[in-house]
């Protein structure tokens, strides 16, 4: 059976649909999937071993330059991509973006139903619709949606990620291994962005414990706090900017990682390191990290988690978001020690 999966982003909506393909391995021997998803997170289906093509689109590029030649020609190459037929064309982004696109394929077209979609109007492209809770964690939801689409009994066993550690484990690491924590800092949010202060005390704690710290970024003012982070505590390493294919061999042979709410949380947790992750702005009951060795810490604050990305508090405050306050070094070193 082909599957042509439409999930075009983000980072850890991606990495929140590999069980489901787990599930569907399991359930049917002979499903495939092929996979249609945005030009910079191609890696992360390559990951799993059910995932037979990878289809790039660029639609975030593509609006900048709606007219030139260039984004005509990527245009007609994709349309002649997705004219080979499926056994079924599964959306599982439940946008207008990803519902169009199953427009120009050939193959039965599942997704969301009207109540279930996050864009409802999606939910008129498909020819079969499926019913699932909104109010769930997304990983719970798109297991749902994918035994519905494809006809196998929900499976009630631990998500699988189904992303093999030994793609990323170097046999040098594994003889003479570092005992070192990742801190996952970055975010583009800034109500979601833990305290630089608390970072630089959290290193300190670690630096004490007998741990390296890595750190890096995926901007020039996210190296720059890690940098000064670095400068606050001598064994803090600060790498270059990591690609998302570059960063799960330095994860997977971390001790720990510590991460805001942010794709590499998600790849942490999925691929089985103890991760702690830090809640502010959002809700880890919908869009946690989640992993056989997993915990979430989430501020206690009267407007949180408030879902937005600018921060409308206007009390006085010791750290900014004031709501991580209440999530200090000290309450995340504990929870690090219990997952180590």
């Amino acid at each position: 059976m082909r599957v042509l999966l439409v999930k075009t982003s983000s980072m850890g909506d991606l990495i929140h649909v590999l069980p489901a393909l787990t599930d569907a391995g399991s359930a049917l021997p002979d499903i495939s999937f092929d996979w249609l998803v945005e030009e910079n997170f191609t890696v992360i289906p390559a990951w799993h071993p059910l995932v037979k093509n990878v289809i790039p689109v660029a639609l975030r590029r593509w609006r900048k330059n709606i007219f030139s030649a260039n984004t005509r020609a990527e245009w007609h190459l994709l349309r002649q991509q997705l004219q080979q037929p499926y056994d079924l064309v599964l959306d599982a982004q439940g946008l207008m973006k990803s519902a169009l696109l199953t427009l120009f394929t050939k193959g039965t077209r599942v997704g969301l139903d009207w109540g279930s979609a996050r864009e409802r109007f999606a939910a008129l492209c498909y020819q079969r619709t499926c019913q699932v809770n909104f109010y769930q964690h997304a990983v719970v939801r798109m297991r749902s949606l994918f035994s519905q689409a494809l006809g196998y009994a929900l499976p009630d066993t631990p998500p699988d990620f189904g992303i093999p550690r030994q793609l990323f484990q170097t046999a040098s690491s594994a003889q003479q291994p570092e005992k070192y924590l990742v801190f996952l800092h970055g975010t583009t949010w800034v109500t979601k962005q833990w305290p630089e202060s608390y970072w630089i005390t959290l290193a300190q704690t670690a630096a004490q414990a007998g741990y390296r710290i890595k750190i890096s970024g995926g901007s020039a003012e996210e190296l720059a706090r890690a940098e000064r982070i670095a400068a606050h505590c001598n064994v803090v390493d600060v790498l270059p900017d990591l690609r998302i294919a570059d960063m799960p061999a330095l994860l997977v042979h971390a001790k720990a990682a510590i991460a805001v709410d942010t794709g590499f949380g998600h790849l942490a947790a999925a691929l089985g390191v103890p991760t702690v992750s830090l809640y502010s702005s959002t809700d880890p009951a919908y869009t946690g990290a989640l992993g056989p060795i997993s915990a979430h810490l989430s501020a206690h604050f009267p407007c949180a988690p408030c879902l937005s990305r600018t921060c409308t508090y206007r009390k006085p405050a010791v750290v900014f978001p004031a709501c991580f306050e209440t999530v200090p070094p000290e309450m995340v070193w504990a929870q690090v020690e219990k997952v180590l």
